[in-house]
């Protein structure tokens, strides 16, 4: 399989999926998001006086033939939404559990890229990715169409993980580039904080931003057992430890830390949410995109 194939099963799960935001996206063009531009969309919206040039079809005659006087009805033009994946590929982004070691973080990532384009390209939305870190380093502006996302999806799949988060040059380049209207798509396991520094840097500036925190079943269970050695990819730096030892601080700070990052984007006004490695590939997309059944 490529490491951008999303698996039949998860595919299926995906229609029912809608990437949303929370402000109108008031761009041009169609899309399924409401905008705040009036004109001839789906949704009726209101009444105003005809004014020379206006479309003779948008004239309202039955509503005529009970005022004698010439309105045009309005309505919410459906606008589409630019998605932005911004994806974490530093060394950190490796790691993969001890029961399944073919299937990293950043393999995850990659997937999960692929399924929100997916969504983007099924809703007629636009979509650009970012890698940080990694090789070769990848940065294709928003497009729309199955062209763009073969596109996106050969990139991805030739970069590896590797190295450490870049210094600020990247980072200002791609924040550059977003669009105010925009939806940012940050998967990480922001174990580097430059990752939240971006998040935050965004956020501040007006962009939407959902962060996704991609963890490691054996950072929540810690199952090591006996004498091991712990090693940081990004920075070289190892630690010899009995597993049994250090297995309750190590959860509580991992706890603790997750909590701590919750409450960052929550204050930030960011939608956070967490991916293990051993659940289903959708399951943080179905927390954070599945679209509420509505009560008759």
């Amino acid at each position: 399989m490529l490491p951008t194939q999303i698996p039949a099963a998860v595919r299926s799960r995906l229609r029912g999926l809608r990437l949303t935001t929370r402000r109108d996206a008031g761009g041009a063009g169609l899309g399924q998001h409401a905008s705040r531009s009036r004109g001839a969309g789906l949704e009726f919206a209101q009444y105003r006086a005809y004014e020379p040039g206006d479309d003779l079809r948008r004239i309202d005659w039955k509503l005529y033939a009970r005022s004698d006087r010439h309105f045009v009805r309005e309505a919410e033009r459906d606008s589409p939404l630019e998605l932005w994946i911004l994806i974490d590929a530093t060394a950190s982004m490796r790691q993969a559990d001890l029961a399944r070691p073919d299937y990293a973080k950043f393999d995850a990532a990659r997937l999960l890229a692929a399924c929100a384009i997916e969504i983007a390209l099924r809703q007629g939305d636009g979509f650009g990715i970012a890698t940080f870190g990694g090789s070769p380093p990848c940065l294709l502006a928003p497009g729309a169409g199955a062209r763009q996302r073969d596109r996106c999806l050969i990139e991805l799949a030739r970069v590896q993980a590797a190295g450490q988060w870049p210094a600020a040059g990247p980072a200002r380049e791609a924040a550059a580039r977003i669009a105010s209207h925009a939806l940012v798509l940050l998967l990480s396991d922001f174990f580097d904080a430059a990752a939240l520094e971006l998040a935050r840097r965004l956020a501040a500036a007006g962009r939407e931003v959902l962060t996704l925190q991609i963890l490691a079943a054996d950072e929540r269970d810690f199952p090591f057992r006996g004498g091991r050695r712990f090693l940081d990819p990004e920075s070289a730096l190892e630690r010899q430890a009995e597993a049994g030892a250090v297995r309750e601080e190590f959860l509580r700070r991992f706890a603790l830390a997750r909590a701590g990052l919750a409450r960052e984007c929550a204050t930030l006004g960011i939608r956070h949410g967490e991916h293990w490695l051993d659940e289903p590939l959708d399951a943080p997309l179905q927390r954070l995109f599945a679209v509420p059944e509505v009560r008759r």
